[in-house]
């Protein structure tokens, strides 16, 4: 149907424009193309009458089978090919005629004026036809359009009816009116219908595009031509019966008053027709509200893509948030085509880092304006900083985590070392009780033997020996004990002098070395009891378990940080599965000091415990 329409508009224009060059160009015709009952006849007339009548003959054959074949523009029944194949012929006669004798004017009431009104009819009598024939074969699409058929088939005969009447009675009065009128109701109610059928029922199967740009820019033309119809015609209505001066008072207020309405009507259409469309300012608060609470990027990336889009009226918006550190959220908002590039990208920068892209392409209606332009920059400089909080939120939850994880540890540290001072206070407090208190005890009781012995007159010299040995052995006792909660020698000559007594004393071959800065300098009492016991408890772990052959203790300054390291050459173990109390213990006591424990181990290959604690620098009062 479609391309039988196309036909039909295109040969109809063909018609027009050969009738008027005709008019143009033959003497011996009239405005209304009717040749004279006398007169000769040029050759070029003929040539031009004939060329004129064929194709004003051909667009009332399309347009008889155009009705006929409604509403799909396909054949359905076998006669309607054959019937409406055989109308062509009709083509013959504008040649046919003049060469049989016919004289020209009755050639063009054959030719032009009564096909031209009969036709239409039997196209109309033909879809009435096919009506019926489709309601007994079942086709209820085509069916459906009887009623339509059979009011039209009335209307387009009763107009070839008039016609005859109209050539009896001439170009005036009642049936010359009533003629006149019919001819035009072809024309009017076949472009009504169709345009009825295409956009209520669709009919013809036809999918209604039309730009909302050309709808609204059609509906303001008709608002504007009505204002300002209104205002001209009260405007001369009043110049009938008032003077120049007071009529053109009445246009102004006429203007005046009519254009509050004219306005609400405007807005009413691009409302209707755009929809709800936010000005720059609510475009630009809507989304200063949106990034004012926005802290996660997977929601904000997809919230602006779609307000952008909407609020400039764009065709397909690509937003990417996110980088140097945040994890990227990629949105999009409308269908972007393949190849398709942006109009306008707005990378989202903050100082020097690079914090996400906005692009987007054309506008769907109209063009791109600098204030447009204008919206997007604004938005990406407020996006880069929703962004940049986003990642200060998420450095400071990170903060916070670590924070609380490093309060946890700490008071698992603390407990562990109130726990380990509990259980060293017991252990003292049993080797005093079970140790050196028995053998004080038993030093009285021979002190009682001896002075009883002395008493009977008797030798107490070999007494006196054995109590002697007796009073060393618990200063040794006393000593050894002394020197395990804190060795003398640590308070008198420093962590160096302290960790080479304690290295003398291994089973196996221990070698210390320790940098020439650290000659004469001595640090807080914290830091070297720290570092002395993380010695002590790694050459006690070496002997437990690592099997080693030797070891190498080093004990160095460092980018300010005293450096304490001990190396063994053993078996080694897994680090990542074992925690033995040895090993947290010298963990909790470095990061008691402020320090940094690093533990590197594997099978076979020996241990390297490296100790980094801050250097809290005191001077060697003996020094």
């Amino acid at each position: 149907m479609a391309r039988r329409l196309l036909l039909l508009g295109t040969w109809l224009s063909v018609a027009i424009a050969v009738r008027h060059t005709t008019n143009l160009m033959i003497r011996e015709l009239g405005w209304h193309l009717r040749p004279k009952v006398g007169g000769p006849v040029l050759p070029l007339d003929l040539g031009l009458q004939v060329t004129h009548e064929m194709c004003n003959l051909a667009v009332s054959i399309l347009i008889l089978r155009l009705l006929a074949l409604l509403p799909d523009g396909r054949y359905v029944f076998r006669y309607e090919r054959h019937v409406l194949r055989a109308l062509w012929g009709l083509l013959a006669l504008p040649i046919v005629l003049p060469l049989a004798g016919v004289p020209q004017n009755i050639v063009y009431y054959v030719v032009f004026y009564y096909p031209e009104a009969w036709l239409p009819g039997l196209g109309a009598a033909l879809l009435v036809l096919r009506c019926l024939r489709a309601r007994a074969a079942g086709r209820s699409d085509i069916a459906a359009l009887l009623p339509w058929a059979a009011l039209g088939a009335a209307v387009l005969l009763a107009r070839a009816a008039s016609r005859l009447f109209r050539s009896w009675q001439g170009e005036q009065g009642m049936f010359y009116f009533i003629g006149a009128l019919l001819g035009a109701l072809p024309y009017i109610l076949i472009s009504v219908t169709l345009v009825y059928a295409a956009f209520r029922h669709r009919l013809l199967g036809v999918d209604i595009v039309l730009r909302p740009s050309a709808v609204y820019g059609s509906l303001w033309f008709i608002i504007n031509s009505w204002y300002l119809g209104m205002a001209l015609t009260l405007g001369l209505t009043a110049g009938l019966f008032f003077p120049v001066g007071l009529a053109l008072l009445v246009a102004v207020v006429a203007t005046a008053l009519f254009r509050p309405l004219r306005d609400r009507l405007d807005a009413l259409v691009e409302r209707r027709v755009f929809g709800k469309r936010l000005s720059r300012f609510e475009l630009l608060v809507q989304f200063s509200t949106t990034l004012e609470h926005a802290y996660d990027l997977d929601r904000l990336a997809p919230q602006l893509a779609t307000g952008l889009r909407d609020g400039l009226g764009l065709r397909w918006v690509r937003v990417r948030l996110g980088g140097n550190g945040l994890p990227l959220s990629t949105a999009e908002a409308g269908e972007r085509p393949a190849a398709a590039r942006p109009v306008k990208q707005f990378p989202l920068f903050y100082g020097d880092d690079t914090l996400g892209l906005i692009e987007y392409g054309p506008k769907t209606e109209g063009r791109f304006t600098p204030e447009d332009h204008a919206i997007g920059g604004t938005l990406a400089r407020s996006a880069a900083l929703a962004v940049h909080n986003v990642r200060l939120a998420a450095e400071l939850c990170a903060h916070a985590d670590e924070m609380q994880r490093q309060a946890a540890e700490l008071a698992a540290s603390r407990a562990r070392i109130v726990h380990a001072q509990d259980t060293e206070r017991r252990r003292i407090e049993r080797r005093l009780h079970d140790g050196i208190q028995q053998d004080l005890v038993a030093l009285v009781a021979k002190l009682a033997l001896a002075r009883n012995r002395l008493h009977r007159g008797g030798g107490i010299d070999s007494a006196l020996n054995e109590m002697q040995d007796d009073a060393y052995r618990v200063i040794d006792e006393l000593r050894e004990l002394a020197h395990g909660i804190h060795p003398p020698i640590l308070t008198d000559q420093g962590l160096v002098a302290a960790v080479t007594s304690c290295a003398r004393r291994m089973p196996i071959p221990v070698t210390v070395q320790s940098g020439q800065s650290l000659a004469g300098v001595r640090y807080a009492l914290d830091i070297e009891e720290s570092a002395f016991y993380l010695v002590s408890e790694a050459l006690t772990n070496v002997l437990k378990h690592a099997c080693a052959g030797h070891v190498t203790v080093r004990i160095t300054r460092a980018d300010g940080r005293l450096q304490v390291e001990v190396t063994d050459d053993g078996t080694g173990f897994p680090t990542a599965t074992t925690h033995g109390s040895g090993l947290t213990g010298m963990r909790d006591r470095t990061e008691a000091v402020g320090g940094e424990l690093t533990i590197t181990s594997r099978a076979g290959a020996g241990t390297v415990i490296r100790a980094r604690l801050p250097e809290h620098v005191r001077e060697d009062t003996r020094a």
